[in-house]
């Protein structure tokens, strides 16, 4: 019995030491998985709780700051406001009936006397950069358009107004416009990068007043270099655009785009969006475009390009295929202008420019902005390709004609076509009114054919036989062609929110 108890005894010993060896087992696999897991080469890898001193260097500036305060308190100083005033004169109706009612009540109102003129005021918003300390700002064309008052205000709540404002010059093909501010204290002012130098993927600032918020500073990268064809309403036609994710909305146009050391490398001037704001495709125009233009409006007051006389098109490759063209690139000439340098030199429709001046023609945009750059009376070699020989060709550019002032009585007959003065549609009227293009009606001649018709001061013009009236150099072109009729002329009008069609018969 003795020997009973003490197997008994034994088996009560051994059961719990082996249960216990086996939970030790378990517990030891299971640290040793762990461990495996968090070994740095497998997939998880421990996060430390706090992030070094180094990882914290590479992503501040000085004293811990974004690396973008220093930019922002260089440049914001010499960034302004800049806020225009139009008055429009708007007649008043003699009635106010709905078309087509106005056609029978007319001669019913005929007698009745004038009511006095209305005034409506237009006005814009947007920026500028002042570029040294005597006062000189960059800015856009289509930000002061046609004003009567402009107020032009600095980052420190300084104004001046428009008797201490001088306007330099205007260029509405590259919508850049200069203005001086007339002031005996030296201005803040912001230095001048290289375009040239900037590449895709660098930082961009862009400083400004978007919708009125003074001294916004959004950030960006270059997103593409060299963009032109842009369809936007308010120009330019020579387009070589940096394109920018830094949002750029309304009232930004004409600030300034900085690069990481504060210098400018472009001015703002559009967006594409297909709504009323941004959605992260900005345009601002290069820099060193922008100087070349500032230089020409300071000193001369206007900006003279080289004119060749030629028109391009674009090379395809089924025509580089037919025309047994070896490499891609350059343009074709369709067409030579008579009387230009392009026909004296002997340029003929069928030769495809590979060079103008040295430099590699790749599009017709690219060959368009070339030639305008070139100062006019300079004598340049193309080198082209003429039934498969290459050739080369000795050419004297001209002044763009364009640029040459017109005589005064030219425009002025167009003008008063049937009665009526015409102007462009400031940015802001397309935007009240909802439209792309028109042109808006200043002021009609009494006892004219269009006040004969209905026409009003206010109202914008359309279309005229059918025919898109875009600005005031369609509206011209179609009064010259239409001059000599004798038949009515159906007019597409937009009064306010409705669109009306009225027929007006010259006399």
């Amino acid at each position: 019995m003795a020997k009973r108890v003490s197997i008994r005894l034994i088996g009560a010993i051994i059961a719990p030491a082996v249960i216990v060896a086996f939970i030790i087992g378990i517990f030891v696999a299971g640290s040793a998985n762990f461990a495996q897991k968090t070994n740095p080469t497998q997939e998880f890898v421990q996060v430390p709780e706090k992030p070094t001193k180094s990882a914290a260097i590479q992503l501040a500036g000085q004293n811990g700051e974004s690396p973008f305060v220093q930019v922002a308190g260089k440049v914001i100083p010499a960034v302004v406001n800049i806020s225009t005033e139009k008055k429009v004169k708007v007649k008043s109706p003699r009635y106010e009936f709905e078309w087509p009612f106005e056609d029978l009540f007319r001669d019913f109102f005929r007698g009745l006397p004038e009511l006095e003129p209305m005034q409506r005021r237009t006005q814009t918003l947007g920026s500028g950069v002042i570029v040294n300390s005597k006062g000189y700002v960059l800015t856009n064309n289509h930000v002061i358009g046609s004003y009567d008052k402009i107020v032009v205000k600095l980052a420190d709540k300084t104004e001046f107004t428009s008797s201490q404002i001088k306007l330099i010059g205007r260029d509405p093909k590259t919508d850049l416009a200069v203005l001086k501010i007339e002031t005996d204290r030296d201005m803040p002012y912001v230095e001048l990068g290289n375009s040239d130098e900037i590449k895709i993927g660098d930082w961009a600032i862009a400083i400004g007043n978007p919708f009125g918020l003074d001294g916004t500073v959004t950030v960006g990268v270059v997103s593409a270099k060299g963009r032109s064809g842009i369809p936007l309403s308010e120009g330019p036609s020579y387009q070589d655009f940096i394109q920018t994710d830094a949002s750029i909305n309304p009232g930004n146009s004409g600030g300034p785009l900085v690069n990481i050391r504060g210098e400018v490398i472009g001015v703002n001037t559009a967006i594409r969006s297909p709504v009323p704001g941004n959605v992260g495709i900005g345009f601002a125009t290069p820099i060193n475009l922008a100087r070349r233009i500032y230089n020409e409006l300071v000193s001369k007051g206007k900006v003279t390009r080289g004119y060749l006389g030629v028109y391009p098109q674009e090379v395809t490759e089924e025509m580089r295929e037919a025309m047994n063209l070896s490499e891609p690139g350059g343009i074709l000439i369709r067409d030579v202008a008579k009387g230009t340098p392009a026909e004296k030199s002997g340029l003929k429709p069928g030769d495809v420019i590979k060079k103008f001046d040295g430099k590699k023609i790749t599009g017709v945009e690219q060959f368009r902005r070339i030639v305008a750059e070139t100062e006019p009376g300079t004598t340049v070699t193309i080198e082209l390709i003429r039934d498969s020989e290459t050739k080369s060709i000795n050419v004297k550019l001209k002044e763009f004609p364009e640029e040459t002032a017109a005589t005064p009585e030219e425009p002025k007959e167009q003008k008063r076509w049937l009665g009526l003065v015409v102007g462009d549609l400031e940015r802001e009227q397309k935007k009240e009114l909802d439209i792309e293009q028109g042109v808006i009606i200043e002021e009609i001649q009494e006892d004219s054919p269009a006040e004969e018709s209905g026409i009003q001061p206010g109202d914008v013009i359309v279309k005229i036989n059918r025919v898109s009236i875009a600005n005031e150099k369609d509206f011209n072109r179609i009064a010259q062609k239409l001059a000599k009729t004798k038949k009515p002329i159906l007019f597409q009008l937009k009064r306010g929110k409705s669109t009306y069609f009225i027929t007006v018969r010259p006399e």
